[in-house]
């Protein structure tokens, strides 16, 4: 809870910063083009968040979030009628199937999550261009109702923000009140003891991958009706700001350790970042720069925060206890 305390002092700061170069920035427009532009990262983010915090990692979520944005611009292409549900629902299912596809490699083979994902993310990009045979779908081929269905309105918010205030709403319910959610953190902790206390790693391990799978499924229809248009490389090194998101958040890259509110915080604050840089005419190559300085950031603190915890926490020798 400090941590994130301290996070969001941190956002607030550099927002007041910010507006104090550039008073646009902290308009009711500017706020919500962040919220908007930052609810996808959030979606990511908090799907990311279940798989590391089983001591693991998803390194293909933005290639399938191409692959099934392809996959739903494909289809409205060829079925302007089609509803706009049906093609959500599509991007959903077939990144389930992905993502699936992945937990099976890293739970029932026991490959390694880096080895399974990193091998996944050039096949699902290449399964992208062998879907499209390497051509653009523009905003002029989908059908308008779900070109514009992420950025319309409901209650003054986008659908996309009220789709993240949704993934918001079931990762915490789930993290925090289900025996799912509790098994995360448990085998995340200690691998050994949970398999003791009756919690079965490949039913877990499965579980979060298909659900990492599945967001980015959903992402990528949403993504192609945000930006209304769809190829290969779209999202290309989207995961690193995924993870980072993650990182900078607080959870562990060691497993066991994370909140939805700090992962959330993670994503405001590239969210800011990447904002504001264009207000402030600053090269977005600058984006990339504060991201790695962060994320390493980031992670050095969590490790000098675990180190402290293990000296809190080591028991007493008996020499020392002699002291």
């Amino acid at each position: 809870m400090r941590r994130d305390l301290l996070l969001a002092a941190v956002i607030l700061g550099l927002a007041l910063l910010i507006g104090w170069r550039a008073p646009v920035f902290l308009t009711l427009g500017t706020l919500d083009d962040i919220a908007t532009d930052t609810a996808l990262l959030a979606m990511m983010a908090l799907a990311q968040m279940l798989v590391i915090l089983t001591r693991g990692i998803d390194l293909s979520v933005a290639a399938m979030l191409a692959f099934c944005g392809m996959a739903a611009a494909l289809t409205g292409q060829a079925f302007p009628d089609v509803p706009v549900g049906l093609l959500l629902a599509l991007g959903l299912g077939v990144g389930g199937i992905l993502g699936a596809i992945n937990g099976a490699f890293v739970a029932f083979l026991k490959v390694p999550p880096i080895v399974v994902t990193l091998a996944s993310m050039s096949l699902y990009r290449g399964a992208t261009f062998l879907l499209s045979g390497g051509r653009w779908v523009s905003s002029h081929d989908m059908p308008a109702a779900f070109r514009g269905f992420p950025t319309d309105r409901l209650l003054g918010m986008t659908h996309l923000v009220w789709f993240a205030l949704l993934a918001i709403l079931l990762a915490y319910a789930g993290l925090r009140y289900s025996r799912f959610g509790r098994s995360l953190y448990a085998y995340g902790g200690n691998p050994s003891a949970a398999l003791y206390v009756g919690i079965a790693p490949g039913r877990v391990l499965f579980s979060v991958y298909a659900i990492s799978g599945a967001v980015a499924g959903l992402c990528g229809a949403l993504w192609v009706g945000r930006y209304g248009i769809a190829f290969t490389d779209a999202a290309q090194g989207f995961e690193l700001q995924i993870i980072a998101a993650c990182v900078i958040g607080g959870v562990s890259i060691a497993g066991g350790i994370g909140t939805v509110t700090g992962c959330l915080l993670g994503a405001i604050f590239l969210g800011m970042i990447g904002n504001a840089l264009p207000i402030m005419a600053i090269s977005p190559f600058w984006q990339m720069l504060i991201s790695g300085a962060v994320i390493l950031a980031a992670v050095m603190i969590n490790r000098q925060k675990g180190r402290a915890t293990k000296i809190i926490l080591r028991p007493k020798t008996v020499t020392e206890g002699a002291r």
